[in-house]
């Protein structure tokens, strides 16, 4: 087992960590696997043509930003690459959703920002509204991954931000997580969106991405567990190499993310390889399992292995979440733990 300075078994659950506004605000870029993402490197499924049909939108989005012509010269070409301050990526997960914002956000001018929906409120609660906006204001584009739309009065705040950003010339750039493109589900995703946000709905250009979840075509099967035997060989072999590996017995871990912020989650990872869970077991508190999910989130954001012993992780939300209001999430959450145990994390994401 990994030992910190004193012989004590390194743990998640020992690490509160704190973080102000200005962190917060300096890690408003991409994850790390999309710190080189660009239209080009994205791998369009050729079986859905409005994979490849949004990275031709998005690059005329771009041109939003090129100098526009005197009046009167190439007006028809001008005309074309006129676009709404605001795009709206909708699709089931894992069709390149983040991928693409990224690589929209690389090609932008600065000022600029990039973070998931709970990162934004986060330095709403550190900076003030006021100052949020303030450092906020002046920038050139905000993508904004994963809108939650379950939350009304985070919802409504980030909706009058936003207003107040796209009337001082920023651009905003979207996704919200939706569900997987089977039988007909995410169809509703963009209209779901649009009447959330209300007051900002005509500002947006909505983007349909069709297609297969990208880690589903990459990973066939669940989440993989080990036992108690072969987790202690495994993370005992990865101490002995000089890999930074903590280990924490799945009760406890969920019962410490519950007196930690959400946005604190990135910081519980500093320094960390890879994460062992023990006792893993089906999650029957629907804001415990909340909060895993934003936990996984980090997790997949930092692209930290997870070896685990119980229950897989993909099997970890039961029957009545799964066809709950929530289900989205947890589908989606589910793809990214089974990336994470397989060790098959994909270029490109949702």
């Amino acid at each position: 087992m990994t030992l910190d300075q004193t012989g004590a078994l390194v743990r998640l659950s020992d690490r509160t960590p704190d973080i102000s506004g200005a962190e917060i605000a300096a890690s408003l870029v991409p994850p790390s696997q999309f710190e080189h993402a660009t239209f080009d490197s994205y791998r369009p499924d050729h079986d859905y043509p409005s994979q490849s049909e949004a990275v031709g939108i998005l690059k005329t989005f771009v041109k939003s930003w090129e100098p526009q012509r005197p009046a009167g010269l190439f007006s028809r070409n001008r005309k074309k690459a006129e676009m709404k301050p605001g795009v709206y990526l909708d699709g089931g997960f894992g069709v390149g959703k983040t991928h693409l914002l990224a690589a929209l956000w690389h090609e932008a001018p600065g000022p600029k920002y990039f973070g998931t929906f709970i990162e934004y409120t986060a330095l709403v609660g550190a900076l003030g509204y006021a100052g949020a906006v303030n450092l906020l204001r002046g920038s050139a584009l905000i993508c904004i991954d994963e809108f939650e739309l379950d939350d009304p009065g985070d919802t409504m705040m980030m909706t009058r931000m936003l207003g107040e950003l796209v009337a001082s010339g920023t651009r905003i750039a979207a996704t919200s997580n939706t569900p997987p493109n089977a039988l007909g589900e995410g169809r509703f995703a963009a209209s779901d969106f649009l009447r959330e946000i209300q007051a900002l709905s005509d500002r947006f250009e909505t983007v349909r991405i069709d297609g297969l979840d990208y880690r589903r075509r990459a990973t066939e099967g669940g989440a993989v567990a080990v036992e108690a035997e072969a987790y202690d060989a495994t993370v005992g072999a990865l101490t002995a190499r000089g890999t930074a590996v903590t280990s924490d017995d799945f009760d406890t871990l969920i019962a410490h993310l519950a007196t930690v912020h959400p946005s604190k989650y990135i910081k519980m990872l500093d320094g960390v390889d890879v994460i062992g869970l023990t006792d893993v077991h089906i999650l029957h508190d629907q804001m415990a399992a909340l909060r895993l999910v934003a936990f996984i989130d980090r997790v997949y954001d930092a692209e930290i292995p997870i070896v685990q012993t119980g229950t897989a992780l993909s099997d970890v939300f039961d029957e009545e979440m799964l066809g709950g209001g929530y289900r989205k999430k947890y589908l989606r959450s589910v793809s990214r733990m089974i990336a994470l145990t397989t060790g098959e994390l994909p270029p490109h994401d949702d």
